[in-house]
């Protein structure tokens, strides 16, 4: 059975909604639907692998290296490695 990864909620203005995402090796999001275009900062360097309906897909992360994606994505997030990894998420609410 996966873990959960675990988000800590940081912020949640009517602006933008600001979580902490630590995953544990092993551990995912579970599958969920993006409401809002959101920022995505890598704290650590790593491989998370998206689950999607198209199949899986191993995304290389950077510390630092920040990525925006639109509303409406699709997926779970799982931590195949056997290393933590950290990302701090910021949803632009409109």
């Amino acid at each position: 059975m996966t873990k959960a990864a675990t988000p800590t909620l940081q912020s949640d203005t009517p602006e933008a909604r600001v979580t902490h995402w630590h995953f544990p090796p092993g551990s995912a999001t579970g599958h969920h639907r993006h409401e809002f275009d959101y920022v995505v900062v890598p704290l650590t360097d790593g491989v998370l692998t998206a689950v999607t309906a198209s199949g899986r897909i191993e995304n290389r992360l950077a510390a630092g290296k920040s990525y925006f994606r639109k509303a409406g994505v699709e997926h779970d997030i799982v931590n195949e490695a056997e290393t933590d990894f950290a990302f701090v998420e910021v949803e632009i609410k409109r």
